[in-house]
């Protein structure tokens, strides 16, 4: 999807430095320095606005988090939003989730939030799918021993294409939902901003899953 591009995003971004990090190869190995205080580390790739990591910065003051996201206009708006009511223990990082691993230390985080990425539904895209074998490498990498990957969708096909390579990877799945909206775990459910706008058009699937020993 083409995102149009916001003049004022450079200058906000600038202006905003200790929330954003536009070099973040720079900070590999120091990124709890960014934080307030030393706390167990949380990453969302695609971050999109922002609503999801913010609320759930705000709900969990005892994790720290980082919202990563792609395109500047999108980032340079969940900036935007947060600095509304910033709070100490999340980030922004401007990057490709592609390169978590040259970012992030071996075993450094402890869970990676994956929302409503892009489906990519043609086949000689499946690599550019966030939970294709190429990004769970990656994830591995980076995720502690017990670290999981929470996962939520509306896409039926890539949900599905999610669980097969989860499963073949191979990963362990500690919670698979049909229809988060309708079951027990919604009480506790933060929603993105894509997921308020097209829940109502049909179920949201989720699930929890944790790379298994080798």
């Amino acid at each position: 999807m083409r995102v149009r591009n916001k003049p004022w995003a450079d200058k906000y971004i600038r202006d905003h430095e200790e929330y954003i990090v536009t070099d973040p190869q720079n900070w590999l190995g120091k990124w709890q320095t960014r934080f307030a205080k030393k706390q167990p580390l949380n990453v969302e790739v695609g971050t999109g606005k922002g609503r999801f990591i913010i609320e759930m910065a705000k709900a969990h003051p005892e994790i720290n988090y980082i919202g990563v996201e792609l395109q500047k206009s999108v980032i340079a708006t969940a900036l935007r939003i947060f600095m509304d009511a910033p709070v100490p223990n999340l980030q922004f990082v401007l990057t490709d989730g592609a390169d978590l691993d040259e970012i992030f230390l071996k075993d450094e985080i402890g869970k990676i939030f994956l929302n409503f990425s892009d489906p990519w539904p043609k086949k000689r895209h499946a690599k550019r799918r966030l939970t294709s074998p190429g990004f769970l490498r990656t994830y591995q990498r980076v995720l502690e021993d017990d670290g999981t990957i929470e996962f939520k969708t509306d896409n039926r096909g890539l949900f599905e294409y999610s669980l097969m390579t989860m499963n073949h990877f191979p990963m362990a799945f500690e919670d698979i939902s049909l229809d988060l909206h309708h079951s027990p775990e919604n009480e506790t459910n933060i929603e993105t901003e894509y997921e308020q706008k097209f829940s109502p058009n049909g179920p949201i699937y989720k699930l929890v899953a944790q790379f298994k020993a080798e």
